[in-house]
């Protein structure tokens, strides 16, 4: 048995038992979603297959709220995502409504190393020193930045598009989440050439330009292999496709990934912590690893955006239990 060491400033030493352990809070206390796998509703069982993981179990974490000052998932003592091939990171997209420094302090209280730079944190008008003063920040931290985004390239004018690529360049981001349009999409090409820079188009739903994966891809195949996507499996599911679909079609071209669940299949409205939903988080796993996907999975968590620590803290305890059975 794995389990996950949860180290709380107030309650050094214990632990939330993971991978298929029994709660022993009441049903109850547990509500629909605290019962474990063999009593979970059939739609929820297809998450389990490789791995089960009692999704409460981080010591009545329900009832614990924000008395829960997590210091992170002692990852030494579990797995690494590294043992698939890819790297479990975080889109720090998640932690909108919270300013660069404290955002940087959750995402090590969460024990992660991969992150992916919003706007938010890092303004796309920054000066060249604030890119590289807000880098070293996150680089003092021990974090990698793997990329930065979702940026948009809305405009059709050059100088706009180089002014971002600038803004990754200084940032030491090597891959910009993107949102062109069927025009501008095109036209990056030349920069991602000059930059060394990869491009990976953020399908966005139905209003999107690129409602899923495989829209974009109609472009994208004639480009650069550095141009490429990053597969949202919430959005792809909003456009009504299947995210394995999306992700097999994707093949080499997918560079990057956004990671969510949804409690009904394409309905964004019921975004819900990983592994409470129906999204095929262990069957998107074992094929990431059959494909030898070696990018990033980074959760992008858009639900309970002024207290979202607890639910990220939950939905990285399930996937990473979901590795340790692919891992066997």
């Amino acid at each position: 048995m794995v389990r996950y060491v949860i180290r709380d400033r107030g309650y050094c030493g214990q632990t939330g038992v993971a991978l298929g352990a029994r709660v022993s809070q009441s049903r109850q206390a547990r509500g629909p979603f605290f019962k474990t796998d063999w009593h979970y509703p059939a739609a929820l069982r297809h998450n389990l297959r490789m791995s089960s993981i009692s999704r409460r179990s981080l010591l009545g974490a329900s009832a614990a709220g924000p008395v829960l000052a997590f210091s992170g998932l002692d990852l030494s003592a579990a797995t690494s995502g590294d043992d698939a091939g890819f790297k479990l990171g975080i889109a720090s997209y998640s932690l909108r409504k919270f300013p660069r420094a404290e955002a940087i302090k959750m995402i090590q209280r969460l024990g992660l190393k991969s992150v992916n730079i919003k706007s938010y944190h890092l303004p796309l008008d920054s000066t060249p020193d604030q890119i590289r003063e807000a880098r070293k920040e996150f680089e003092d931290a021990g974090l990698i930045i793997v990329g930065g985004g979702n940026i948009d390239f809305h405009k059709d004018d050059e100088a706009d598009i180089r002014h971002k690529f600038e803004y990754a360049r200084l940032a030491g981001m090597p891959l910009l989440v993107c949102a062109p349009t069927t025009i501008t999409l095109p036209k990056l090409q030349k920069f991602v050439e000059e930059y060394n820079i990869k491009i990976a188009v953020h399908n966005h739903g139905p209003k999107d330009n690129f409602p899923a994966p495989q829209d974009a891809l109609k472009i994208l195949k004639d480009m650069d292999p550095r141009c490429g996507v990053c597969v949202d499996v919430g959005h792809t599911a909003e456009a009504g496709v299947q995210p394995l679909d999306a992700i097999r079609a994707s093949g080499s071209r997918m560079l990057d990934m956004h990671i969510k669940d949804m409690r009904v299949f394409g309905d964004v409205n019921s975004l819900c912590d990983v592994g409470d939903g129906v999204l095929p988080i262990a069957d998107i796993f074992r094929e990431l690893h059959k494909m030898g996907y070696r990018a990033s999975v980074n959760l992008e968590y858009e639900i309970n955006e002024n207290d979202p620590f607890l639910g990220m803290a939950r939905s990285y305890a399930y996937m990473f239990g979901v590795l340790a059975g692919l891992k066997g």
